[in-house]
């Protein structure tokens, strides 16, 4: 391996497993920017179910062992709420897992592949990572049990963060895994779903009535950080009809724009890509429809000053 590939492994704390109800776990790893997510697990005697893996050999790997060290075995069953690499790239280290995932998530991975998008990041390290997409998938509803506890999920909208996301709901617990619907301390991101379809998936989240949220970044929560989405998704709407109506470009509108209370989440540069999906709405795409997704990486590294996107994964 060389040197040059793993500079930032050691500039972040390590991982951390917290329980968060009895018998569900936060697997966290800091500091949730970009390809840094946070997932998690349900312990039962007979079966455990792992919520996501990770974007790098490495880490995924760390997460399997801290699962191992919790209940004793790795997972039966694996979720993926939505099909991005940071939450699926580890897939294939679990290999007697039946993986579950929305449709949609199925179809995206047998396209893509392992995602390693190295002309935007060339300092990860990914590691020995084979595609493996969920081989059971549903539309709309799946109960999944872990011995008695039910795990419901749902798939709450035609595109919201993508078009596959899906939520973990434990009722007994009040626990809800949301994937990437929930960004905490991080800037929410809606390039390759919707701005109208991610709201109206955090109304479903709220709906649910959740005590504790385990987000797709960050560390787990209380349904405030829902509202910290949503007002976020509000503002990128309201900059988006203005900025339109104006002529600008939506990186011309990011530069110009203030984030305000906004503006200490990570991953700033999240601000345009959420704009080019705005425009596109604005401009009757539907929801999930395609949309230049390298024109808008290059215009957020453009806003970034031309540096590549921080990414320490």
């Amino acid at each position: 391996m060389s040197g040059g590939h793993h500079h930032g492994h050691d500039e972040l704390p390590p991982a951390r497993v917290e329980e968060v109800a009895e018998k569900v776990y936060a697997f966290v790893q800091p500091d949730g920017s970009w390809w840094i997510n946070s997932c998690g697990f349900v312990v039962g005697s007979a079966n455990t179910l792992a919520i996501d893996t990770c974007a790098t050999e490495r880490r995924t790997l760390a997460y399997l062992e801290a699962m191992e060290a919790v209940a004793g075995q790795g997972p039966k069953t694996l979720l993926n709420t939505h099909h991005h690499g940071d939450h699926t790239n580890g897939n294939s280290l679990a290999p007697w897992t039946a993986i579950i995932g929305q449709e949609r998530c199925r179809e995206e991975i047998l396209k893509t592949g392992i995602l390693r998008p190295d002309g935007i990041w060339d300092t990860v390290d990914w590691g020995e990572l084979e595609a493996a997409p969920p081989f059971i998938t549903f539309e709309h509803r799946l109960n999944v049990w872990v011995d008695d506890l039910l795990v419901e999920l749902h798939h709450l909208n035609r595109a919201a963060h993508t078009t596959n996301d899906v939520v973990a709901w434990i009722p007994d617990r009040r626990v809800l895994f949301t994937g990437d619907l929930v960004f905490n301390g991080g800037t929410p991101f809606v390039l390759m779903g919707s701005v109208a379809g991610a709201l109206e998936a955090l109304d479903c989240i709220v709906e649910l009535d959740p005590g504790t949220i385990v987000p797709g970044h960050g560390p787990p929560c209380g349904p405030d950080a829902v509202d910290v989405v949503g007002e976020y998704l509000r503002f990128v709407q309201r900059l988006a009809l203005e900025a339109r109506a104006a002529g600008l470009t939506p990186l011309e509108a990011a530069r110009e724009c203030d984030l305000g209370p906004f503006a200490d989440l990570l991953d700033p540069e999240r601000i345009v890509g959420n704009l080019h999906r705005a425009y596109a709405e604005l401009d009757g795409a539907r929801p999930g429809d395609p949309v230049d997704l390298l024109a808008a990486f290059f215009d957020m590294i453009a806003y970034n000053g031309g540096k590549p996107l921080r990414c320490l994964a």
